[in-house]
């Protein structure tokens, strides 16, 4: 959230703010990163108003690094004792919030795959016959990834031989 244009301009990647709508053949998807999106995630919506203010911002420049370093990793652990286990849990599919968004979503306007990684769990729904919910996982627990072979996505999961 505090990184600015680091990515863009250091390392050439594109960032996306906000979830974007896009096609790939005939495939539509709607990816973000999924965080603050639907009910719930209130831990992160929090969060989220203290780290995208802008006096905070300024603030937080004027530390040193190492202590700026210690205070995020700090609110961090303070924002997963205040979510509990809630963010690491599958909490059945009529209360996962990314798969309530995705299915009011859906009313809009449909797409065949909504993709994110926010709530870190490998999770493949069915939302209604032609529609997918696919939540990523991640690299540190269950080392998972989405593969798009032109038809379909799939949720892989890397093993190192």
């Amino acid at each position: 959230m505090w990184m600015d244009d680091y990515f863009q301009k250091e390392l050439g990647i594109t960032v996306h703010f906000k979830p974007i709508e896009l096609t790939i053949d005939k495939t539509s998807f709607f990816i973000g990163h999924g965080d603050g999106l639907g009910p719930g995630d209130k831990g992160y919506k929090r969060m989220k108003r203290v780290f995208t203010n802008s006096f905070a911002k300024r603030l937080y420049r004027w530390i040193h690094p190492d202590l700026g370093m210690r205070l995020g990793k700090r609110l961090s652990i303070k924002n997963k004792l205040i979510t509990k286990k809630e963010d690491i849990k599958f909490l059945v599919e009529e209360k996962e919030w990314l798969v309530i968004y995705s299915r009011r979503k859906l009313k809009e306007k449909h797409f065949d795959y909504f993709i994110f990684g926010h709530r870190h769990l490998p999770l493949e729904i069915e939302l209604e016959k032609n529609s997918k919910y696919i939540n990523l996982g991640d690299w540190i627990t269950y080392f998972t990834y989405g593969v798009f072979d032109g038809n379909s996505v799939e949720l892989k999961t890397w093993k190192n031989n």
